[in-house]
């Protein structure tokens, strides 16, 4: 039998495109299903699992996640993406990052007897099995399984060997896709606050072309009220205005290049053909962190506001955070957006009396008198953020 340092000086490009594989899995350029089919050629398995997420209780709701690369389906090797729900297997608690197989738990004979082989692993025909828990920073561990059929040799001492070979790599693989997760995950959550605060931002290069927008961003630009896009760039309305906002842009990308000047975000008023107030823009550079000195993936970010739109506040939210009841959190949010005292009675359905007296209530609520140091109250509130996804958009700019 060749050791595991043998199978790797014969067999160098396969072990390199493996390493390759489960390397560009852990950057999200493939899915992990790409090198565990390559792992199940290679160990000859009927099954390689890769279990990345174990529930923490057996009888919690929550499911863990597993993929399974084995069988087949279409005659193609099959991929399954399947809740894991086995919190306890002959296979749990063992030391971490240790490749260990049946014969180190147990005998034939009790391994063959055992209730979790003849009720999960016998139907799929499973009988070798060689496995590891593999440590992540997050302090959990994901389970690395590689099974055969009882009519396949058990996994050699060489095969352990290579196993042992592969775990570190998964080991750091997993660890930099959990990172990555979790950035993405922080990503979306400051993207989702930026929406709540009705806030339109986009991506733009140094020739103005967009290559990111948020909803609030494609509901300005289709719009035309202000913005639009030719080509694929960022544009004003009026062409005046269309040339200051050139300016700005190059200005932006022209200081990135000049390491003593400071990246401090350029401001901009754009007129609208509609009359209502202008919208008001910042442009502020994305910091770089390769180490090129080219700038062709310089990006800058821009953020527009109408301060003409309505409120997007949570009136659940913006009830808990004043105390008001919900005909007093209607009202608010009705005068936050602008409107007159008569204008939200009459929107509101209530006559300006009613009106009135919760205008009085609210005053006592919240310590103010002025109506407005209530709308002031309301803006700088953090009731915007505890908008629901569904109440991200006003309606007409979700049709």
């Amino acid at each position: 039998m060749r050791s595991a340092l043998t199978h790797i000086t014969q067999d160098f490009d396969q072990y390199d495109s493996l390493i390759g594989l489960i390397y560009d899995a852990a950057q999200g350029e493939t899915g992990w299903e790409t090198p565990l089919r390559v792992l199940k050629s290679i160990f000859k398995a009927n099954y390689v699992t890769l279990i990345l997420k174990t529930p923490k209780h057996q009888n919690e709701e929550e499911l863990g996640l597993m993929i399974v690369v084995g069988g087949t389906f279409d005659n193609e090797v099959a991929v399954q993406y399947r809740p894991y729900i086995h919190q306890l297997t002959p296979f749990a608690g063992r030391e971490p990052d240790t490749v260990f197989t049946v014969a180190d738990l147990m005998t034939e004979g009790e391994w063959r007897n055992s209730d979790y082989r003849m009720h999960w692993c016998a139907q799929k025909d499973v009988y070798h099995v060689m496995s590891v828990d593999i440590t992540v920073n997050n302090g959990e561990r994901l389970r690395f399984r590689i099974t055969r059929p009882e009519s396949s040799d058990d996994f050699s001492k060489e095969d352990r060997e290579f196993c042992e070979l592969i775990v570190p790599h998964l080991r750091r693989a997993l660890n930099v896709n959990n990172r990555l997760v979790h950035n993405q995950s922080l990503r979306n959550l400051y993207s989702q606050a930026i929406g709540k605060l009705s806030i339109a931002t986009l991506i733009i290069d140094r020739q103005g072309n967009i290559l990111e927008q948020n909803l609030f961003a494609r509901h300005i630009l289709e719009s035309g009220d202000g913005f639009k896009v030719i080509a694929g760039r960022l544009e004003a309305y009026y062409p005046s205005d269309n040339k200051a906002l050139k300016k700005l842009v190059k200005e932006a990308f022209d200081r990135a290049e000049e390491p003593k000047t400071p990246g401090l975000p350029l401001a901009m008023s754009v007129a609208r053909p509609s009359g209502e107030v202008n919208l008001g823009l910042v442009i502020e550079m994305i910091p770089r962190f390769d180490m090129s000195d080219h700038d062709n993936n310089s990006s800058a970010i821009v953020y527009i506001r109408d301060s003409a739109g309505t409120s997007q506040a949570s009136s659940d939210i913006a009830k808990k955070l004043f105390g008001l009841t919900p005909a007093e959190t209607a009202l608010s949010l009705q005068l936050a957006n602008g409107n007159s005292l008569e204008e939200s009675a009459e929107a509101l359905g209530i006559r300006r009396n009613t009106a009135r007296a919760h205008l009085r209530s609210i005053f006592s609520k919240t310590g103010i008198k002025r109506q407005s140091d209530l709308v002031r109250i309301f803006l700088n509130s953090v009731a915007a953020l505890g908008q629901t996804a569904h109440e991200e958009l006003p309606e007409e700019a979700e049709a």
